[in-house]
């Protein structure tokens, strides 16, 4: 039987979430060319959580040759809107479906992109101070350990760089499908918790993780980032949603100049 730490999660990860975007996933569903003309006319939004749009504040005032690093950011929806205001954009991702996403819309509207497949829990494929802004829309929850995605982060961005962040805010794993009966605790963890494990279907949910305040946002600062902003979200749908109940937070951070 395999060793629960000789397991490579990520990749079946990724496995996972082409079969999710080929069943119509609404992460993997690209934006289409009329929102990509609103962008285009200034109409920006994006989401990091599933139903707020970021604030415009965001972003920087001007974002016309900003270097921009979407982080397992994949599936054609927030690269494109950062294009549209002349940002040079790179995506990183480790779903090939997802890519292939970025690569079509790209195609369809003439800008040019960056395309990278790679594991986000590994050095990040890039020099030093290589980017401006970096969009990481809810994915650490598929990824064990969170710190060191936070170091690498930092490690690519400028002085004055931003880390616009959506983040899972682990409440979801302790509850039943119908979100009625709380079922585990936390962490939710199937590498290291046998009873976790039992709760997924990995070949259709993947592996999971619950993360913490502590792992999420002290786990910027330590990473040496500054918080700037942030805000609570719902799920877009579900008895919590309908409840007003947040599960999932977004951060705005700054790496301060040195």
């Amino acid at each position: 039987m395999e060793r629960r730490d000789e397991i490579d999660y990520t990749a079946a990860n990724a496995r996972t979430i082409d079969g999710w975007v080929d069943h119509g996933w609404v992460w993997g569903t690209p934006i289409d060319h009329e929102e990509y003309a609103r962008a285009c006319a200034g109409d920006w939004r994006i989401r990091l959580t599933p139903t707020k749009f970021m604030p415009r504040t965001w972003y920087f005032p001007d974002m016309r040759g900003k270097r921009v690093l979407g982080l397992a950011s994949g599936g054609g929806q927030q690269m494109p809107v950062f294009a549209a205001m002349g940002a040079r954009c790179t995506i990183l991702d480790y779903s090939p479906r997802q890519l292939e996403s970025e690569r079509r819309v790209a195609e369809r509207e003439g800008y040019e992109i960056e395309i990278v497949r790679a594991d986000m829990t590994k050095p990040l494929p890039f020099a030093d101070e290589a980017f401006d802004l970096i969009c990481h829309p809810v994915s650490n929850c598929y990824v064990e350990h969170v710190l060191p995605v936070w170091l690498e982060c930092y490690r690519v961005l400028k002085p004055g760089g931003r880390l616009l962040a959506g983040l899972d805010n682990g409440f979801g794993y302790v509850l039943d499908d119908a979100c009625e009966r709380v079922v585990g605790g936390l962490p939710f963890n199937p590498l290291r918790n046998p009873a976790d494990l039992e709760r997924l279907d990995v070949a259709e949910d993947g592996y999971q993780f619950s993360h913490t305040l502590e792992d999420q946002v002290r786990g910027q600062l330590r990473a040496g980032f500054a918080l700037v902003d942030c805000y609570e979200d719902t799920d877009a749908e579900g008895r919590l949603h309908d409840l007003c109940i947040p599960t999932f937070w977004a951060t705005f951070a700054e790496k301060r100049g040195c």
